[in-house]
């Protein structure tokens, strides 16, 4: 099988001086002031922004903003303490990275290959911009496959007996710079103990339009009720089985005349769709979790 090298679209080349800034903090007057001030002062151009209120009087604030600044790979020190002042004046939860900066991924798999596969491909063709640096898997159906990528392939069987002791093994093959964790249809509950290692940092698609036909055989559950749409969810793993932050989700009408396998046929293109639109916020720094809601910009 020949794979091609990955490509890089026109429009992520050349962006070494291009920053993102994520905020969230309590509403009042002056914010937007006094960021793009901050960002004027310091010979920074804002190319993007986009903000949002949960509620102007007493609710909380959410911003994102891309921009640019000549040298920033020199000046970015600089400019994040500087703007602790700001971020302490209006008690912001805040971020600052370089667009050049790629996040890496982790993907997570069992035996259904289809969410991995989309993110293969959108990840070859350019289309996902972060790099996908292992995969790990309880089973070996995927490892021929995702070897002729070029990406390491960890094989770590999960029992119910071993189950810590192959926790531990996935953090020691992901190590310290997995910025996060994707569960391309990983078959295996996440215990609380890693979760709090990636807070917010672990993406799972659920076959269902959540919340519903939660557990085994989603697709037998909605055909014997004879539902009119399936669809899927992504969202971030916490201690609540499929009750994280969700991050994006989709439909599509179905009938009487759609049979369990037509169900999971659609079902699967659904859930690879929705996983990659995720992944692809995630890593563009679109996505701010509050509570356990999402802003989405």
């Amino acid at each position: 099988m020949e794979i091609h090298a990955k490509q890089v679209r026109p429009d992520v080349k050349n962006r070494a001086d291009r920053a993102r800034m994520l905020i969230s903090c309590p509403d009042g007057p002056g914010i937007v002031a006094a960021v793009s001030h901050f960002l004027h002062q310091h010979g920074a151009n804002i190319v993007q922004s986009d903000q949002y209120t949960m509620d102007p009087a007493g609710g909380m604030f959410f911003m994102r903003i891309e921009f640019d600044l000549p040298q920033l790979s020199l000046n970015l020190p600089k400019l994040e303490a500087d703007f602790e002042e700001v971020a302490n004046r209006f008690k912001m939860d805040w971020s600052l990275s370089a667009v050049s900066r790629k996040k890496k991924l982790a993907i997570f798999v069992s035996k259904e290959d289809h969410c991995l596969v989309e993110l293969l491909w959108q990840w070859q063709a350019g289309d996902l911009d972060a790099d996908i640096a292992l995969v790990v898997s309880n089973h070996l159906d995927m490892k021929d496959y995702v070897e002729s990528f070029g990406i390491p392939y960890h094989h770590i069987p999960v029992t119910a007996d071993t189950k810590k002791e192959a926790e531990q093994r996935q953090l020691d093959v992901i190590g310290n710079d997995i910025d996060v964790i994707i569960l391309a249809r990983y078959m295996q509950i996440i215990s609380p103990m890693f979760i709090e290692h990636y807070r917010n940092r672990i993406i799972n698609i659920h076959h269902s339009f959540l919340p519903a036909f939660v557990g085994g055989k989603p697709y037998a559950q909605a055909y014997n009720r004879g539902v009119k749409i399936i669809g899927a969810t992504a969202h971030y793993v916490t201690e609540e089985l499929d009750g994280g932050p969700i991050i994006e989700q989709d439909v599509q009408r179905v009938s009487h005349g759609d049979d369990v396998t037509e169900l999971k046929r659609i079902g699967r293109t659904i859930e690879r769709v929705v996983l990659a639109r995720a992944v692809k916020w995630h890593v563009e720094d679109r996505v701010l979790v509050h509570e356990n809601k999402t802003v989405v910009f």
